[in-house]
């Protein structure tokens, strides 16, 4: 009897010793899925959750409010194919070789997908990468070559080439929900970049958009007829200007052969460009066509019957009007196609163990200083949308502005997955900050470094030193000129305080940790003539004329 009732409670013990390590196991969390979303040259300033005044986008609102919003999101070079190396690498554009848009990326770089991918995620990628159509470390993908098209897009894809007829952001969304649907493996996590080509340049919406915002009148920036009267030689060269530089028919949807018939001097390369109005045009069918008719031509009309009667700034103001009608549009489809994945997630469950990411390649001017692009160090260019969410992770609503860079991402989500990011990759984890313990970021100044000049937009070349507070910036070839912006007294950045007196510790102090920074970042005055030799050579092989 008693040998029984000892085997009995030995039984017990072992059951009670062994159940909490089988519940322990049961109850391990999963490796998150991560969902990358980037848009590309969206403005912080046109997304609602940044307080933008000229749209709404509720989608992408979500994940600020259920996530967490960074108010000073930059990157470490403001143009497009750099600023997407930059991420995939996890390092500065001279280290990764994709400086410009022209020089060649460096193909021995390891990619964070290939990490994922070797870490055992699955992996994929659709929509528009820049350079390469054969990204390293996706299991499967659909790749717009070079900027893609707005309509009916091709694709390069493992299998070949293809095209889908369609509009673009419709097109890579469902592209992107039948793979989530159909094509992933239930039993990996996975690792997908949803990429839009909008709203890139040449802006055009979807019919039902361009309808829509054809018909809206937006608020025009203070700075509109910014006169750079307080700013150096490179604002008042650069060639961005809305009245003087954007097209007619590449940016306004003016038919090239009116723009001739009025005789207007604005727009003297248009042909040139492949995908002005009769590249997104000409790839249309006669029904797509018969959408967009009645619109175009309303807007010929008037120009017609209008233009030569209008001032200088009656035209500067009807091309910013058009201007934001089309790249306002464009946002409007990326934010109600993003609300689409952000259902489903829902929808299927996916959304409680899947980090979401939204952010752009990097900011762009939407006329504040009479500009559009990007380039310059400038807030409006320098700055990027940056949205995470995290279900149990981040708190809900939370706002953070701590200087974070493009430079941070591919670590960031190396780690919160649990894998050790490479050691030569130099951002930042977010993690930290994700996570509420701000005690462990350190980091008070992000740099800065843009190459491309002479080129189109002429912005010249820079390197610089941010902080919350203080903005310092060195344009050195072809010009030595310094500036320094008070980010918290000067927002928009009106007044180069350079020379002021009252400012001179902070330039000493400023230039000091530049320098560090260069060192940091193994970055030099002697790359940097190496770049400008090494560009040139590849502007004059190409019979560019800049030179």
């Amino acid at each position: 009897m008693k040998v029984r009732f000892l085997q009995v409670a030995i039984g017990v013990l072992i059951l009670c010793a062994c159940s909490p390590q089988k519940e322990e196991k049961e109850q391990s969390p999963k490796r998150p899925n991560i969902l990358f979303i980037m848009s590309d040259d969206h403005a912080y300033q046109a997304i609602s959750a940044y307080g933008s005044e000229l749209i709404e986008t509720p989608n992408i609102d979500r994940l600020a409010n259920e996530g967490m919003r960074f108010s000073n999101a930059t990157v470490t070079n403001s143009i497009c194919a750099p600023s997407r190396a930059t991420i995939l690498t996890g390092k500065h554009t001279h280290i990764n070789g994709k400086i410009d848009n022209l020089m060649p990326f460096d193909t021995t770089q390891v990619t964070f997908p290939q990490i994922f991918q070797a870490n055992g995620y699955q992996t994929a990628m659709f929509g528009k990468l820049h350079f390469g159509n054969n990204p390293k470390g996706v299991d499967d993908f659909m790749i717009l070559p070079g900027q893609g098209y707005y309509l009916n897009p091709d694709f390069n894809t493992p299998s070949g080439d293809t095209t889908i007829m369609g509009y673009v952001t419709d097109v890579i969304t469902d592209l992107t929900l039948t793979w989530l649907k159909e094509k992933r493996d239930e039993e990996k996590p996975f690792m997908m970049m949803y990429m839009h080509k909008a709203p890139h340049r040449p802006w055009w919406p979807r019919p039902d958009k361009f309808a829509e915002f054809t018909k809206k009148q937006f608020p025009e920036p203070e700075s509109l007829f910014d006169d750079y009267k307080n700013r150096g030689t490179a604002a008042k060269t650069a060639e961005m200007n809305l009245l003087t530089h954007m097209m007619y028919s590449h940016d306004s949807k003016i038919r090239p052969e009116l723009v001739e018939k009025m005789g207007d001097k604005a727009s003297p390369k248009v042909e040139e460009f492949e995908n002005g109005f009769y590249g997104p045009y000409g790839r249309a069918t006669e029904e797509q066509k018969a959408l967009y008719d009645p619109i175009l031509d309303s807007i010929n009309n008037w120009f017609e019957q209008n233009w030569p009667s209008l001032t200088d700034e009656e035209k500067m103001k009807w091309k910013y009007q058009r201007y934001m009608q089309d790249y306002l549009g464009c946002i409007s489809s990326v934010d109600d196609n993003v609300g689409r994945v952000l259902d489903y997630l829902d929808e299927s469950g996916l959304a409680e163990n899947t980090i979401v990411v939204y952010t752009s390649d990097q900011g762009f001017y939407l006329g504040e200083h009479g500009w559009f692009d990007k380039r310059f160090i400038y807030d409006e260019s320098f700055k990027t949308p940056l949205m995470v969410r995290w279900p149990g992770t981040v708190k809900a609503g939370a706002v953070e502005t701590e200087m974070v860079q493009n430079l941070d991402f591919a670590q960031t989500l190396l780690s919160a997955a649990g894998i050790a990011p490479p050691s030569d990759m130099q951002g930042e984890s977010l993690m930290p900050l994700l996570v509420g313990d701000r005690e462990k970021w350190d980091r008070d100044a992000v740099y800065y470094h843009y190459y491309e000049y002479p080129s189109v937009h002429m912005v010249k070349r820079h390197y610089g030193i941010v902080t919350e507070e203080y903005k310092l910036v060195h344009f050195y070839f072809d010009v030595d000129e310094w500036e320094l912006y008070d980010r918290l007294n000067d927002p928009q950045e009106m007044n180069n305080v350079i020379d002021d007196s009252a400012y001179a510790e902070v330039v000493d102090e400023l230039k000091a940790k530049l320098t560090e920074l260069r060192v940091k970042y193994k970055d030099s005055p002697e790359l940097d003539s190496l770049f400008i030799e090494k560009y040139r050579s590849l502007q004059v092989e190409k019979g560019n004329d800049f030179w």
